[in-house]
């Protein structure tokens, strides 16, 4: 296994770079291969980035909590599994803007948003976990 990644910052890094996907941003964040550092790229981030951090061979970029299959496509696998129901209501929460404040109201309606928040937690840090191993990382839970 090659450098550990810790689970906060990997988690972070994916949300900016997902932000920046939904807000038609340029923001970046790409990971060392050597030590598992994070560095970001994008809109409001001022920090001075390591040479090479276009090199594939050195760094390597971050996906999104999207590309992973979390977010809109999670939230939704979640009513179908936990709220039948309310399939079709929540799918209309996310045709627009402040898709997850309507959303979380939904839960809230129904009494789910615990259960939703443990979901969630759980199936990204497997969703993470197995975007480290599959990269050759080891993931560091919870600093």
């Amino acid at each position: 296994m090659g450098a550990a990644i810790s689970f906060d910052d990997l988690r972070a890094a994916c949300e900016f770079t997902g932000a920046g996907e939904q807000a038609a941003l340029d923001c970046e964040a790409f990971v060392s291969r050597t030590d598992g550092a994070i560095h970001w790229r994008g809109e409001g981030v001022v920090t001075a980035l390591p040479d090479g951090i276009d090199d594939p061979e050195q760094y390597l970029a971050l996906p999104s909590l999207q590309d992973l299959g979390l977010g809109k496509p999670l939230a939704l696998r979640f009513v179908a599994e936990h709220l039948p129901q309310a399939l079709s209501e929540a799918t209309v929460c996310f045709r627009k803007r402040g898709a997850y404040g309507r959303f979380k109201t939904l839960l809230e309606r129904h009494g789910r948003l615990a259960a939703w928040h443990a979901f969630e937690e759980a199936a990204t840090e497997s969703a993470l976990r197995t975007w480290c191993e599959e990269q050759g990382f080891a993931l560091r839970m919870h600093d």
